[in-house]
């Protein structure tokens, strides 16, 4: 099983490896019916009996999880082994004719355990496959989620914005709890799970506030432009800064109302 689109040479050079294993595996086992051959179809799976597997003997398919296509089998490839719960939402599909070996599962399975040569290279397909996957999450998965971000301890007391500052970081309290300051004067709370310090890098000024751990706390640091491309294709980031900034501006109301003089 590979995962469609551009492969690295690495990724290449091991598809290339692992295509010819299962057919190596199976020397000495005998089909337990003809070949078959197959037309296009939409739902492979629906027409091969569960308890078996098949050596693709030419043809491709393709496998998707719900509406997305996502893998595909060549040649040399050894069908039938994703089942279960796990794969109950892949569908596998072909869009030209199949050639499929039969081979009972149980049979299969005795046959490579029976043999510790046999054995390590059906554990070594496994593996390579699992390798293949990681390369690919890695090619796939944006920038902004990758291990870039920072993480840091401060005690109580301990400033972690100061106003006026040129903004380049945007925080998130992971544990602990935080307030802000304007010009000295306590203006809001800052609490666990919040982004804080996002104003500044969307406005381009300086940090209009200073903020300053309540309590000792864990703090991550995440980067200026990796949080601006993080709020364009996260919804769920630019919701919860949405709601962060709701919660500070209705703080600010309350203030300005206990603050205010009374009218006469």
């Amino acid at each position: 099983m590979y995962v469609l689109g551009e492969q690295s040479a690495h990724a290449d050079a091991l598809i290339n490896r692992l295509q010819n294993m299962p057919a190596q595996w199976l020397l000495g086992l005998t089909p337990c019916g003809p070949l078959l051959e197959l037309q296009a179809t939409e739902d492979l799976m629906a027409q091969l009996p569960a308890d078996q597997l098949f050596l693709l003997e030419d043809g491709v398919i393709n496998g998707g999880i719900g509406t997305r296509v996502l893998f595909y089998w060549q040649e040399g490839d050894l069908i039938g082994l994703q089942q279960g719960e796990a794969w109950a939402d892949c569908r596998l599909c072909a869009e030209g004719p199949l050639r499929l070996l039969p081979y009972r599962r149980s049979e299969v399975l005795l046959h490579l355990f029976a043999d510790s040569g046999r054995c390590e290279q059906f554990l070594q397909y496994l593996l390579g496959q699992m390798g293949l996957l990681a390369h690919a999450v890695a090619d796939l998965k944006p920038r902004e989620f990758r291990s870039t971000h920072g993480f840091k301890r401060v005690e109580a007391g301990e400033t972690l914005i100061h106003q006026g500052d040129a903004a380049d970081h945007v925080f998130v309290i992971i544990d602990g709890h935080a307030e802000a300051f304007v010009d000295g004067h306590k203006v809001g709370e800052v609490l666990k799970d919040e982004i804080f310090g996002a104003m500044a890098l969307f406005t381009g000024e300086p940090r209009n506030a200073t903020v300053v751990a309540r309590e000792p706390s864990t703090v991550m640091l995440i980067p200026g432009d990796h949080f601006l491309s993080m709020t364009r294709t996260n919804p769920k980031i630019a919701h919860s800064l949405i709601e962060s900034m709701a919660r500070r501006i209705g703080q600010l109301n309350r203030q300005l109302t206990q603050t205010a003089p009374l009218d006469r």
